[in-house]
Formats: structure tokens, sequence, C-alpha cells
């Protein structure tokens, strides 16, 4: 399924093309943070990152997304608290 933002494409479309992609070069700037030793930074950036995709999956009714998202999103809480 192709998503790009087209003269006709709808609100719901331009939102979640827009979250797709913010989503994606904050989840970058977790990674480069992470390789860099910048922690705490690189879990908030991560968060941020999941969140936006998370959300993505819900305006694309994709409950592939939103499954590996919300389990990574859980994931990341509790080693956060844990640590």
């Amino acid at each position: 399924m192709l998503h790009a933002i087209t003269p006709s494409a709808t609100q719901s479309e331009r939102i979640a093309f827009t979250v797709k992609w913010l989503a994606s070069i904050i989840q970058i700037m977790g990674y480069t943070a992470t390789a860099v030793g910048w922690t705490p930074m690189n879990l908030y950036l991560f968060l941020v990152g999941v969140l936006g995709w998370f959300a993505v999956g819900v305006l694309w009714n994709d409950r592939a997304i939103m499954l590996i998202h919300i389990v990574a999103l859980g994931a990341m809480l509790v080693g956060m608290s844990s640590g």
C-alpha cells in the first residue's frame, strides 16, 4: 500500500504521512543518541517515536503496527522503571 500525499489525500492521510516521517526521524535521532551514549535522551526520543508510530497504526487501522509499538512501549517503560 503506497501512502503518498496527493491532491486528493484526506486530512487523515496527511496527518499520518506527517506523523510517520516525524516519528521516523525522531527514532533515528534515538539510535544516534544511543550510539554516542546520550542517555537517557535516547530513551525519550525512542518513546516519542514509538508513540508516533502507534498513532500511525491507529490512523491506518493497522493492528500489526499498533501491536509492535505498544509492546515496544511496554518494554521500554518496564526497562526505564527498573533501571
